[in-house]
């Protein structure tokens, strides 16, 4: 849904391992993985009260019509059980494939020999939450891997060795670790970030793989972020400032011209100082093999956030790529030099500019390859004959493919999930949507198919409808395939995404007209979304449910709390409650990024900030609540702790007020385990099924495999008390 575990805030990618597919802007800031937060109230009536006199919502739900037709039920362990395959890659030297997939049912990282694709073997044992990602080391006999416990998100990095399988732990346990680098030029080592001797920051050190030992390299006590060059050096920093905005420090040679191999480095010394309106939207990105060449975003004097690349010695700036609707949003470097040969920007879809000409017809058979939809790159070899790219269509399973430059071709390796095959999948549809003051809301729906039986994305009726709202704040909602789409859709639901002001990906202003607007104009856009949709033929008014994680799941209970009429029910996972209390027990290391909390949500340090963030908590407003509510909530959870749960639903009881409220004691902010995931979607499912009348698959065995716990409300959804009674009492 939203919620993949991130690097810490202060690790940024090196030249050698820059994105090459163009989604950083799907990454929740929130906080640097994907918080959710969403606020609306106001001390006086209800900030929803003027837009309830203009849509003249009913008071009261009118009866529910079944939706009993449909076509086949795609059952939600195809859709949110584990992929057959993901994550897959191929090593520099070109030797080695990598990717993860189910071991004993949990994921894990594979290996096999590139010229024998189909002799693959586990490299690791994971028995609980799964590994979702890895790196290969340049040293041609390790890969990299990071993992936590439980969902606490204190992510331990590991090497395992190609060729006995052993793994060794690279940082310790209880600490948070982040790749900061890895280097063809340093091929037995790795740039770290780790706060194991202050949890507040995140001092760099290098780590020999084989050995494990640990050179210290930057002892730090004020920065948030770094980026480093093809020698494993620290060359850029930044730290906050009291708006919001940061600081860039630049650490340059001692000597003029080039930068020889351990030459001695002058202390950081002051480079940029990027306000907080622009603070989103600017910054450093990544250097070039060489450390001349330095990848900057900047919104400085114009809106959207464009690629430039500024010559470290001359300080010349060029301008590489720019969209008046996006900022940039990924690009794609040279294997060994670490230049940039080609830069997206994603407004609606994915467009691609060509830097370098030298891949032109690359990109224009990967252009072709992918028709309809979108391509990225995985990984690329050295020597660059060989590429590994996925294609991506918002009604099939995403496509991995080994691309060989010589001839031009493109030969499948694996489908992602091909029990998808031939299943009823529906397109997602990008649309723009006008918001009441006239800002332009870029956004996605997907429609069922007994509403949309010619494909053409134009309903011939209205039908309840899904408003799920993403996380982050400081995240966006993108074309491509969504299980979460697919799988309301199959049941008789429109869906719709909406990317809301504050949202990331639409230039600074866009951003910025979020500003302390939770539960105000943020939470006005998803109403005025919600609208258009009823206009359309698309949404019965009176039968649309708001559900999202993270800051999805604040906008879920504002939307039953602040505009108590405007929903008939509503989801929140890992949905924060209380905003004083959410920023009075942010991670340690999030102390960095304080202040553009202050000053982009709330300041809960001063008497107006806490009057604030009072009046846009949900908490403040429980008594309003006259629509059924279903929580769920990982137990582990370090930003929206389960406290921010635990204390609504209490409130309610107190009311008498109905809630269901589902807690995982082995999950963190969001559900990881799939088995975990597909028995929140199973109840989630009967929940919709009551409020909304859709089509509801029955429990079945979804349950099975899970550490779900009900500690209220069961009882109200049909089946699912049943479900958990036949569950073995220890699991």
């Amino acid at each position: 849904m939203l919620l993949t575990p991130r690097t810490p805030a202060c690790t940024a990618p090196s030249a050698a391992i820059a994105a090459t597919a163009p989604r950083p802007a799907r990454i929740g800031l929130l906080i640097l993985g994907a918080l959710a937060l969403a606020a609306c109230g106001g001390t006086g009536p209800l900030r929803g009260a003027q837009s309830d006199a203009k849509q003249a919502a009913p008071a009261t739900p009118a009866p529910i019509v079944t939706v009993a037709q449909g076509p086949q039920l795609i059952p939600r362990y195809v859709l949110f059980g584990n992929p057959e395959r993901a994550g897959g890659s191929i090593s520099p030297d070109g030797k080695w494939l990598g990717f993860v997939a189910p071991r004993d049912g949990v994921l894990n990282v594979w290996v096999a020999p590139a010229d024998k694709p189909g002799e693959a073997r586990p490299m690791t044992n994971d028995r609980r939450r799964g590994i979702r990602s890895f790196s290969f080391a340049f040293d041609g006999k390790h890969i990299l891997y990071a993992q936590d416990e439980g969902g606490d998100e204190n992510f331990q990095l590991f090497a395992a060795d190609l060729a006995s399988g052993t793994a060794r732990a690279l940082t310790p346990k209880g600490s948070r670790a982040g790749l900061l680098g890895l280097s063809e030029r340093l091929p037995g080592e790795v740039l770290v970030t780790v706060n194991d001797r202050d949890p507040k920051f995140f001092d760099v050190a290098r780590i020999d793989i084989a050995s494990g030992k640990r050179t210290p390299v930057l002892r730090n006590t004020e920065y948030g972020g770094f980026i480093a060059d093809s020698q494993l050096r620290v060359r850029f920093a930044s730290k906050p400032t009291a708006d919001g905005g940061t600081q860039w420090f630049e650490r340059a040679a001692a000597a003029s011209g080039a930068i020889a191999p351990n030459a001695p480095f002058r202390p950081f010394a002051p480079m940029a100082t990027v306000p907080g309106a622009e603070a989103m939207t600017t910054g450093p990105m990544a250097l070039s093999t060489d450390g001349n060449t330095l990848y900057l975003r900047d919104s400085r004097n114009r809106n959207t956030a464009a690629l430039f690349a500024m010559n470290l010695r001359t300080r010349a700036v060029t301008l590489l790529h720019e969209d008046a609707r996006a900022d940039f949003s990924g690009f794609i470097t040279h294997p060994t030099t670490g230049l940039v040969q080609a830069a997206a920007a994603t407004y609606l879809r994915d467009t691609w500019r060509v830097i370098d000409p030298a891949i032109k017809a690359d990109i224009d058979r990967l252009d072709a390859l992918a028709g309809d939809g979108e391509f990225g790159i995985n990984a690329r070899t050295r020597d660059d004959k060989t590429w590994v790219v996925n294609v991506r269509k918002s009604n099939e399973s995403t496509k991995v493919y080994f691309y060989d430059r010589a001839s031009g071709k493109a030969t499948l390796w694996y489908d992602t999930r091909p029990a998808l095959t031939g299943l009823p999948l529906q397109p997602m549809w990008p649309v723009e949507i006008k918001a009441r003051d006239g800002l332009t809301l870029p956004s996605y729906y997907t429609l069922p198919r007994i509403a949309d039986p010619d494909g053409d994305g134009k309903p011939n009726r209205a039908v309840p409808m899904v408003l799920m709202v993403h996380g982050g704040p400081w995240a966006r909602d993108s074309y491509g395939f969504n299980g979460y789409h697919q799988w309301l859709a199959n049941r008789g639901y429109a869906v719709l995404s909406v990317n809301f002001r504050g949202s990331t990906g639409f230039g600074k202003n866009f951003v910025n007209a979020g500003d302390r607007q939770w539960g105000r104009k943020m939470h006005d856009d998803l109403l005025d979304a919600v609208n258009w949709a009823a206009q359309q033929g698309i949404a019965q008014r009176d039968r649309v449910a708001i559900l999202g994680g993270s800051y999805g799941g604040y906008a879920a209970l504002a939307g039953v709390t602040m505009t108590p009429k405007d929903f008939a029910c509503g989801v929140s996972i890992v949905g924060p409650s209380n905003l004083n209390t959410l920023l009075n027990s942010i991670p340690p290391y999030w102390t960095t990024l304080r202040q553009m909390f202050a000053q982009r949500v709330g300041d809960p340090d001063t008497p107006e900030g806490k009057a604030l963030l009072a009046e846009r908590s949900p908490l403040s407003f429980v008594d309003r609540i006259e629509r059924p509510l279903l929580i769920g909530q990982g137990a582990n959870d370090p930003r929206v702790k389960q406290a921010e749960s635990d204390q609504i639903v209490k409130a309610m009881q107190a009311r008498k007020i109905p809630v269901t409220y589902v807690l995982y004691p082995d999950e963190g902010h969001g559900f990881a385990r799939p088995q975990n995931n597909t028995s929140f979607n199973a109840v989630t499912e009967v929940f919709l099924g009551r409020c909304l009348g859709g089509r509801v698959e029955p429990i079945g065995g979804d349950l099975e495999g899970s550490s779900i716990t009900i500690p209220v409300g069961a009882e109200v959804l049909p089946g699912v008390k049943d479900a958990l009674s036949a569950l073995p009492a220890k699991r």
